[in-house]
């Protein structure tokens, strides 16, 4: 049976790569998808309020984003929040919907974006190693105090060492699809 900071390590593990996993989610590609606006609020009735709370959206077959308000009057607050944003999209409105159109990328933006998306795997990968560092200090301290045996600081070690290689990996096949999904056209 794992001991309880084995299953703590793991879960810790986990959600930095799912963290990771939702921030890329959000990275812009040259595909238009509704997760480029998550983190898009606008001020409803007081509160910021994400815009995929208040509004429909959809992707078209030419390389668009449709945004429908449930509610009319929100239609020029959602457009000014999509300008005042980074995504560097220009929406159009046309009194019912707006319309996100993605150009296709060059080479050059996807090549940021590709750079970009390396940035936050690299910053996942040195969570997980915080996390390992944490818990190997703790098995020194635990041995330190007569807690555990060499033996079992080592074989902790071990499971610790590869849960460290197995997120590590996962975050790498993260990016190589993240690098492939803005790589093609």
């Amino acid at each position: 049976m794992k001991p309880v900071f084995i299953k703590q390590t793991e879960e810790k593990m986990k959600k930095s790569v799912n963290a990771i996993e939702e921030e890329l989610k959000r990275l812009r590609t040259g595909r238009p998808s509704p997760a480029v606006l998550e983190e898009i609020k606008i001020d409803y009735y007081g509160v910021p309020t994400p815009v995929n709370q208040v509004a429909t959206i959809s992707v078209t077959e030419d390389r668009a984003l449709v945004i429908k308000p449930w509610e009319r009057n929100i239609l020029n607050n959602i457009e000014k929040a999509i300008q005042a944003s980074d995504l560097g999209l220009n929406p159009i409105n046309d009194g019912n919907v707006i319309r996100l159109i993605f150009p296709t990328p060059t080479t050059e933006q996807r090549e940021k974006w590709v750079k970009k998306s390396k940035e936050i795997v690299e910053q996942g990968k040195i969570a997980i190693r915080n996390i390992r560092r944490d818990v190997l200090k703790e098995l020194k301290e635990m041995k330190k105090n007569g807690e555990m045996s060499e033996d079992d600081e080592k074989r902790y070690e071990k499971e610790v060492q590869s849960l460290t290689d197995k997120y590590i990996k996962e975050l790498d096949s993260l990016f190589e699809k993240k690098e492939k999904e803005i790589m093609e056209f």
